[in-house]
């Protein structure tokens, strides 16, 4: 913190943060996750808050971030669940398991000040820093073997010679041609693949946008209890 405090231009203050949190990400992450530090010790020097208070809401705001991060889910409400915990923490005095270093009015202030700057833009911190689930999805036939060891195409077909005896008894040679098995059959079975493929991506992708907006459903169902009155009148309590 005595580093910290020694920074007042925005670039050095960038420096010096990325030292402390030893900070080694590639750009835009690096720049994103700087000015959120930023913004928060501004804050403090803004509420002029003691060098223990500024470390103890970097502290919480690297907390809470992590938990965002740790899942490519929707995770908005146990992320609020446990800021409100950690700043509770902060907020009482209870030797071992928590201390007041923080008043109720100044709490309340830091609490509305994660829900505008955080909690706002949660989903674009998780869009950021989660990597991206994608289902690859591949097809196997039972009891079909590979088309290459079992088909031939249709017109490949091999020639015979047999022997057919004579009338007078000497034996002729006649020529037959004999068509693989399987090679009738060939088209209709890629048919029948490409209906089967075709089908399931359709499936896939309606069922993809069901759970999109089921997530999306849920997420505006998080967003309306932060900001029903309800929620506010327990967090004055």
């Amino acid at each position: 913190m005595e580093q910290i405090d020694n920074m007042q231009s925005i670039p050095d203050l960038e420096s010096a943060l990325c030292s402390v949190f030893q900070v080694d990400l590639p750009e835009p992450k690096q720049g994103v996750l700087m000015e959120l530090y930023v913004q928060t010790v501004l804050f403090c020097r803004q509420c002029s808050f003691k060098k223990e208070q500024t470390s103890a809401l970097l502290s919480i705001i690297k907390s809470i971030h992590e938990a965002n991060i740790e899942t490519p889910l929707n995770n908005i409400q146990q992320c609020f669940t446990y800021c409100k915990e950690l700043l509770l923490c902060h907020s009482v005095r209870r030797p071992p398991f928590s201390i007041n270093l923080f008043s109720f009015k100044e709490a309340t202030c830091i609490l509305e000040y994660i829900h505008n700057s955080y909690m706002r833009h949660y989903k674009l911190y998780k869009y950021i820093f989660t990597p991206q689930v994608k289902l690859d999805l591949s097809l196997t036939y039972s009891g079909i073997p590979d088309q290459e060891e079992s088909f031939a195409p249709a017109e490949n077909v091999i020639e015979e010679t047999q022997l057919v005896p004579k009338k007078d008894g000497s034996p002729e040679a006649q020529e037959t041609s004999i068509t693989e098995p399987g090679g009738a059959t060939l088209s209709s079975t890629s048919e029948l693949k490409t209906l089967i493929e075709k089908e399931v991506r359709e499936q896939m992708m309606l069922v993809s946008g069901q759970l999109n907006q089921r997530m999306k459903e849920i997420a505006d169902q998080h967003i309306g209890a932060l900001y029903s009155p309800q929620t506010n009148q327990k967090v004055k309590k």
